[in-house]
């Protein structure tokens, strides 16, 4: 039977954690006997460290989750090492299909202290960082962005009219952000609008030739089939297929 207070315990914890990361969090306890909700957290839980080898031996009894305001989730287990303190890793977006995991590292989770306050500093400073980097990624791809090389960056249609940019760099980010291009927090992805075609066919060029100087260059992809304005044509070159790698349910799994 599982123990009130260690229920308390993890509930509390992951109560101080809410308060005390970067953002708005918000910190929801699943007890005992919420089987199907433990098992999809479990399923969810984006790791093939020490969190996966962990849930591989230790089936979750309880679980906490927290919720920034942006959607993007952390769970926090118990501990089953001896030591004081649990562990946390981060939750894998329901919504995304499995393509979109595609040549994405897991942002493997942590192994906490019994002082949450300590490990709020250590979340900020290590496993969010890196989830921030996967889930960019992941719905770069869900989107249909291409990720960028560090000397080349990818232009994407989207249906809309607009392009999608993913820089990898602080150069591209300043070009394309001289050039029109907004950021889309918290993707970072850099987009376009297409609601002036001709204004939107002069960003383009001037972007490319400002990519250029740099030793940067630029690509333009059409998943919809919808022909670029000619006028891009002289400062971009077809993008390369990506090859294919393993799916993410595949890695995910513990």
């Amino acid at each position: 039977m599982h123990d009130h207070e260690e229920s308390e315990r993890l509930a509390s914890y992951a109560d101080v954690l809410a308060g005390e990361l970067p953002g708005t969090w918000t910190s929801t306890y699943h007890p005992p006997g919420h089987t199907d909700d433990l098992h999809e957290l479990t399923s969810r839980a984006w790791d093939m460290d020490l969190v996966a080898e962990s849930l591989a031996l230790h089936p979750l009894q309880h679980a906490a989750v927290l919720t920034r305001q942006d959607g993007a989730q952390l769970v926090v287990v118990d501990r089953h090492d001896g030591r004081d303190g649990l562990l946390v890793a981060a939750l894998a977006p329901r919504s995304l299909p499995d393509e979109a995991y595609r040549g994405v590292g897991e942002p493997n989770g942590l192994a906490l202290g019994d002082d949450p306050f300590v490990s709020a500093q250590q979340i900020a400073s290590g496993l969010l960082p890196r989830y921030d980097t996967a889930l960019a990624r992941v719905r770069l791809h869900a989107a249909g962005v291409r990720p960028s090389q560090p000397d080349r960056v990818v232009l994407t249609w989207q249906p809309d009219g607009s392009l999608a940019a993913s820089p990898v760099g602080k150069v591209a980010a300043a070009v394309l952000a001289a050039n029109g291009f907004v950021e889309d927090q918290p993707d970072g992805i850099y987009r376009l609008s297409g609601d002036d075609t001709f204004a939107q066919a002069r960003a383009v060029r001037e972007t490319g030739q400002a990519l250029k100087a740099q030793g940067i260059d630029t690509a333009l992809q059409h998943p919809s089939g919808r022909i670029a304005p000619t006028s891009t044509h002289p400062t971009v070159a077809p993008a390369t297929p990506v090859p294919a790698a393993p799916t993410a349910s595949a890695r995910r799994s513990p």
